[in-house]
């Protein structure tokens, strides 16, 4: 798919500076960063587990499934299929590759300088091209864009909010019903929060 693709769209996110080791914790629980994003409210993303991978909704407009496909250093790549359903188009369907890569800078503080990109590459469903041709790439192709500034930009929100108060953000988490409670603890042991003493009431 990334030798011949419709389109291909490239961002580079501004740096920002975290803990390198909770800004991997998030790119590898993707669907707990969503509880995070939607806690912090700086991102409308849904992921849920479903067979074989993750169910998503972006909120504006793009639902589908992906995989996590490649984890190395600094590279992180995930296969989507799905639709963009579009106000005027006919819902634009296809595939993508999403490679996040990223490098980290470590300061004397125990944090990093983080500069993250983002290339998508999309195959775009060829009835949909046979139809609509240069207006659906060209739209496929803002959308793309649009994605990977957005996700890079949540990504640095949601980590400059733990750093500045994890306990606060944790805290905001937790009061989500649904949150998976394994990846809710290991999140609390990772920011070096204390235990949560549930009160009594609870407990029974």
């Amino acid at each position: 798919m990334t030798d011949r693709p419709s389109l291909a769209a490239h961002v580079d996110g501004a740096p920002f500076r975290a803990r390198r080791d909770v800004f991997e914790y998030l790119l590898d629980h993707l669907e707990f960063a969503t509880h995070v994003t939607r806690a912090l409210k700086v991102a409308r993303y849904r992921v849920w587990t479903v067979p074989g991978g993750y169910g998503l909704d972006d909120g504006w407009g793009t639902v589908g499934t992906f995989e996590m496909v490649y984890v190395a250093p600094g590279v992180r790549v995930l296969h989507a299929q799905g639709e963009y359903q579009h106000r005027v188009l006919p819902n634009i369907r296809g595939q993508a590759i999403i490679s996040i890569t990223y490098g980290a800078t470590p300061a004397s503080d125990g944090k990093s300088t983080i500069a993250a990109a983002v290339d998508t590459y999309v195959k775009l469903e060829s009835k949909l091209l046979a139809a609509t041709g240069l207006l659906a790439r060209q739209v496929a192709h803002a959308k793309a864009e649009k994605e990977g500034s957005r996700l890079v930009r949540v990504f640095a929100r949601a980590t400059r909010a733990i750093e500045e108060n994890p306990a606060a953000v944790f805290a905001a988490v937790r009061e989500r019903p649904d949150v998976p409670r394994r990846e809710l603890e290991e999140f609390r042991r990772l920011l070096s929060l204390p235990p949560v003493v549930e009160p009594a009431a609870a407990r029974r």
